[in-house]
């Protein structure tokens, strides 16, 4: 294939139209796209069992191996679309691979917020057959899309900071781009193919065409919380987007006593919450989950402690595996639990009952958590580094920049620990923890 690349890839991000995208760059003479080829559950697409001669298994193996035949196949430039949850090895690869094209593809975050939670209520992933459309309405939550929202910066941000330092630039295009025939034959010269789209595909149909308020029961509430956004990082397309600070976890803040609690995602965090909220004899306490409402919380207490609490990581690791991996009602593991199932063999069965799981059985299911937990932070495997079992450490490091932790305590000594900081605060009745 002559031309500045030898293949490319499709940086996106569920519901921003990549599946459009894709079906277009097919229909391009020179161009041949594979899908999600690195996506943990399948490869390709979901009922496909090999790209270019390789499985699943072997992909897994070998990520490399997948690469390399993608940039090395006869005929077209060859691609792939790749999303952030998509195997953490490739990235880095075709990242710093110059011949690599990169093709960014965005979306309005709160559009594609919305019809995640929509198609995940539907489960109509695709429309080709207009009559066959379902609709749902479905309640946004502020605090999920904020998260949503960060997580989506963090990630377009650091590629674009990567391609400035390593002086590559990519083809940045829009959802409201993929009905543009001219931008997509853009797109193909930039590629250096000599094939062109006369006609846009129509396989696809858009899903939720509507405006966002329709979308959603509690449309009022909608807009408050995106008008408190900054609109321009919530709008723009990576190349634009401003910088954004280390994110710091949902802080709690005891209702008077001038306590910080910078939490580290796990089980001990509502248990500390709960204590702080009944330190100064109430029901509640202060939830800051904005960099602005921590700061101006310092500004207005001063002589503030702010402290963590490191959990032993056996522990952490167990309540990680015990209250997401095995639990039925965190949606978000399902994926994982059926992968690390019937991929990594963990002994646990499909559904989960009172009388079909021993404790010997659970002996064994989480010593092969374990053993996946190390490969799984060695970057290993093609499943993310889940927040609930990452390193502590790197929770502490993403803290340091906008609030240093004055203690950091070890959760075997909260039942002193907690009880001594509150009194020295000025605290006359602390209470003791209930950790057991």
């Amino acid at each position: 294939m002559a031309g500045l690349f030898e293949s490319f890839v499709i940086l996106g991000a569920m519901r921003t139209g990549s599946n459009l995208l894709e079906a277009n760059l097919n229909r391009i003479d020179g161009l041949t796209c594979h899908g999600e080829a690195f996506n943990p559950h399948f490869i390709g697409r979901v009922k496909s069992d090999q790209i270019l001669g390789l499985t699943l298994d072997e992909r897994d193996d070998d990520p490399d191996r997948l690469l390399a035949a993608i940039r090395t196949a006869p005929d077209a430039l060859h691609g792939f679309r790749y999303f952030q949850d998509h195997d953490p090895r490739v990235l880095p690869e075709v990242v710093n691979d110059p011949l690599c094209a990169k093709i960014i593809l965005s979306r309005n975050p709160l559009d594609s917020y919305l019809s995640l939670k929509i198609v995940r209520k539907t489960k109509q992933w695709q429309l080709k057959n207009i009559k066959r459309r379902l609709e749902e309405t479905v309640e946004f939550d502020a605090a999920e899309f904020s998260d949503y929202v960060d997580a989506l910066a963090s990630y377009q941000t650091s590629l674009l900071n990567h391609l400035q330092r390593s002086g590559q630039t990519a083809f940045y295009i829009n959802y409201d781009d993929l009905g543009d025939l001219e931008v997509l034959n853009g797109l193909a010269r930039w590629l250096g193919v000599d094939g062109r789209l006369d006609a846009l595909d129509d396989t696809l149909k858009p899903q939720n065409p509507s405006a966002a308020v329709t979308k959603v029961t509690n449309p009022d509430e909608m807009a408050r919380a995106v008008s408190g956004m900054d609109r321009f990082a919530l709008y723009r397309t990576p190349d634009l987007e401003p910088r954004r600070a280390p994110k710091l976890p949902k802080c709690i803040a005891a209702p008077t006593t001038p306590l910080l609690f910078l939490p580290i995602p796990g089980v001990l965090e509502p248990v500390i919450a709960q204590w702080l909220t009944r330190l100064d004899g109430c029901d509640e306490g202060a939830l800051h989950d904005t960099t602005d409402a921590v700061e101006s919380w310092m500004q207005t207490h001063p002589g503030h402690r702010k402290f963590t609490v490191l959990q032993h990581p056996i522990a952490r690791a167990h309540s990680a595996f015990c209250d997401y991996v095995l639990a039925k009602d965190h949606e978000d593991y399902a994926d994982i639990r059926h992968m690390l199932r019937n991929r990594f063999k963990l002994p646990i069965p499909g559904q989960l009952r009172e009388k079909n799981y021993s404790k010997d059985q659970h002996h064994a299911a989480f010593a092969a958590f374990l053993t996946f937990l190390h490969h799984n932070l060695n970057g290993q495997t093609p499943i993310r580094v889940d927040a609930m079992w990452c390193s502590q450490s790197k929770v502490i490091e993403a803290m340091v920049p906008i609030a240093l932790p004055d203690l950091i305590l070890r959760e075997d000594d909260l039942q002193t620990a907690l009880p001594d900081l509150a009194t020295s605060l000025g605290n006359a009745n602390p209470l003791s923890i209930g950790i057991e």
